[in-house]
């Protein structure tokens, strides 16, 4: 089988994915590939170093997958990125690179999540909502004086809910900062957040380091 260039391979992965989907990739310091979408252009060039911040960057970093919102300060544009180094499967391997799809950022003039309560639905104001939790296939979405379910994921909230209020703190949590009562350290790099209506709520590894970043801890 006569093996396949990395731009014409890359293209074909870009072919799955949505016209608003960009595709990255590179090595451990530079860029290799990019394709831009419709909808969002971070103006890459193959051979530009790896950017400090990017969210390739924090893959190659924290040698794992990573999906996190970044903000305009490193390409110019705010942007949702998922970025997973390769090869995967062997931790006995070095990292050779990071691929990443990166999507725009979502914008809504609402600043209400519409939650399932009983036999029906109740619009939730975001400063209302304290947090919101993934357990046993659901999406429960907690406010101060009800709680619901929501037919999104938690990276679909992650994607939609306003940064400057939400941030994912574990793979199963996204937190109101605003109603964070306490930060206790747990372990060397992990945390639990006591918030407001006395809730428990772990700080993962993954996310402990963007987490003290941006409450400035």
């Amino acid at each position: 089988m006569k093996s396949l260039g990395i731009e014409t391979l890359m293209d074909s992965i870009g072919e799955l994915l949505a016209e608003e989907t960009s595709l990255v990739l590179s090595n451990t310091e530079e860029y290799l590939y990019y394709r831009p979408s419709k909808r969002i252009d971070l103006k890459i060039k193959p051979g530009d170093p790896v950017l400090d911040g990017s969210i390739t960057f924090k893959a190659l970093q924290q040698k794992q997958k990573i999906s996190e919102y970044i903000d305009r300060d490193i390409f110019g544009v705010p942007y949702y990125g998922m970025s997973v180094p390769y090869p995967v499967g062997d931790p006995s391997q070095e990292i050779q690179g990071v691929l990443t799809a990166v999507f725009p950022t979502l914008t809504s003039a609402l600043s209400v999540v519409t939650i399932k309560v009983n036999d029906g639905w109740m619009p939730l104001a975001f400063k209302k909502l304290l947090y919101i939790e993934a357990k046993d296939r659901r999406t429960y979405v907690v406010g101060q004086e009800v709680t619901g379910t929501h037919k999104f994921t938690l990276n679909e909230f992650d994607f939609l809910l306003p940064k400057e209020a939400f941030i994912r703190c574990h793979r199963s949590f996204i937190v109101n900062v605003n109603y964070i009562q306490t930060i206790y350290p747990d372990t060397h790099s992990t945390f639990v957040l006591k918030m407001q209506d006395g809730t428990l709520i772990p700080v993962s590894q993954s996310y402990s380091s963007y987490f003290r970043k941006v409450l400035g801890f």
